[in-house]
């Protein structure tokens, strides 16, 4: 199977803060891929925008070593990398002042109809004076878009005024507010295994579903991270974005149609269904381990930020009504995985003891590494000597369906659709906020308490006590 590319329509991209981080490591591999797999037109305009001193000469050369030390694998020719470099421009300009804008504005016709799209890859503190200074120099036509980058805040408060600032100059139809987990195949999968097959939608329900749970792991620690990560922790990080909207994709109900707003609507609703958790079903934590620990990394000795989070949730409504959601994330952890398990609860009465009683049929669907889905029955052992049962998968890894080698990376996916004006797989304001207001309760509850983070080791699964919480229910964390 050969996935199909769809040219985009011709563009302009500026991005403000084009020599920063995620311009190297993201932006530009992302659209130099799209480029030479033949999505993007050659008549499209690539700005970057810096307060980097930078001639045109030197911000090529800067492009062209984002794309070999971050797209390494990619094949191309020199042909391919000297047409994508002729449709880059480069602006010093700061973001603070009126400084550079009259130039940005000399790029554009202000009667244009081409789709000109903004991504702010910029800090929070920037991103009023920027969008300003867009209005007041009349660079927003009906074909704009703005794309906004994590963090969306750092509390409901916060995430109330960075919505108040974009509205200010945008429409909410203009503004795509980036989680790049939506992005991802195997989450776009679940949308089209829910929803285009009769097979396991009868059984997503309370009627079947012994409990839920999404794991978002990572190996690696804050070291080089550890101002920011001090001030978010893995609540704000992880759990208000990435583990919220995943929670919703696996409990929303159908949406009337594939459209953009109708599936927000559905996540929207589950947000406002998730009950108010008590402070005894969380865990966070902090890691502690040979190359330092989580307070030695901030440069903080008494920090109390969480490195580690569990989290038992329900949403409270008719499908899920009594169907506990198990989310947990951290840092230096055993093994880098993303993924979500729904178990389905055991079966009322069996022929088969060979089973086990704490036999479960279970879908696992695999975010990363290796985008799949696997779900695990029972079936008989092949061979003779009777009826001997064991637990096979059976895997839906999508490199080997697909044919491809190399999944799309998540920003093409995402970039892709700013051009197109499809939010789908974007948050919308109030869905952003929501997810803040149930966070912030969590977060008040534990500065209340005044407990300290509980210590792990690095390498490990994590605090004892997430495995506790697990076990008191009697249910365990799918190993990771």
């Amino acid at each position: 199977m050969v996935s199909k590319t769809i040219p985009v329509k011709s563009f302009d991209l500026v991005i403000f803060g084009a020599t920063g981080d995620l311009s190297k490591r993201k932006i530009i591999p992302a659209l130099f891929r799209r480029f030479i797999a033949g999505q993007v037109p050659t008549t499209s305009r690539i700005i970057g925008v810096s307060r980097r001193d930078l001639s045109q000469s030197n911000f090529k050369i800067f492009v062209r070593n984002s794309i070999s030390t971050f797209a390494p694998n990619v094949i191309f020719t020199e042909n391919q990398i000297n047409g994508f470099c002729k449709m880059l421009n480069f602006i010093s300009m700061d973001l603070g002042s009126d400084k550079g804008w009259d130039v940005l504005a000399e790029f554009f016709m202000k009667s244009s109809q081409e789709i000109r799209t903004f991504y702010l890859s910029i800090s929070p503190a920037l991103i009023e004076p920027c969008t300003e200074r867009l209005n007041s120099f009349e660079l927003i036509t009906p074909q704009t878009r703005v794309v906004v980058e994590k963090p969306l805040g750092t509390d409901l408060a916060s995430a109330t005024m960075l919505n108040k600032t974009l509205c200010s100059v945008f429409k909410e139809k203009q503004i795509f507010r980036i989680d790049h987990y939506l992005g991802k195949e195997t989450v776009q999968n679940l949308m089209a295994l829910r929803f285009a097959n009769v097979l396991l939608e009868p059984l997503w329900n309370n009627n079947y579903v012994d409990h839920v749970q999404i794991t978002v792991a990572e190996t690696g620690d804050v070291n080089g991270r550890g101002e920011y990560y001090d001030e978010v922790g893995a609540m704000r990080d992880m759990v208000q974005n990435h583990l919220m909207q995943l929670l919703c994709l696996i409990a929303m109900e159908p949406p009337a149609h594939f459209d953009a707003d109708d599936i927000r609507n559905e996540k929207l609703k589950v947000i406002r269904s998730i009950l108010p958790v008590n402070i005894r079903d969380t865990v966070r934590g902090q890691y502690q381990g040979a190359n330092g620990s989580f307070r030695d990394h901030v440069n903080n000795p008494e920090s109390n930020t969480d490195s580690f989070v569990a989290i038992k949730a329900h949403v409270s409504n008719w499908r899920w009504a009594g169907v506990p959601f198990y989310l947990r994330t951290g840092k230096a952890l055993s093994r880098k995985v993303s993924e979500i398990v729904v178990e389905f609860k055991p079966l009322p009465h069996t022929i088969f003891p060979d089973l086990g009683k704490n036999y479960q049929n279970k879908l696992v669907i695999r975010l990363q590494p290796e985008e799949g889905m696997t779900l695990h029955i029972g079936v008989k052992e092949p061979g003779p000597g009777g009826m001997r049962l064991i637990n096979a998968p059976l895997d839906m890894t999508f490199a080997q369906l697909t044919g491809q080698i190399e999944s799309i990376d998540a920003y093409e996916r995402l970039i892709m659709d700013t051009c197109r004006g499809d939010q789908t797989l974007f948050m919308r304001g109030d869905e952003l906020e929501a997810a803040w207001a149930w966070v912030d309760d969590i977060i008040a509850a534990w500065d209340e308490s005044k407990e300290a983070p509980l210590e792990y080791a690095s390498g490990g699964p994590g605090p004892l006590e997430a495995t506790k919480m697990m076990s008191r229910d009697g249910r365990s964390w799918e190993k990771i």
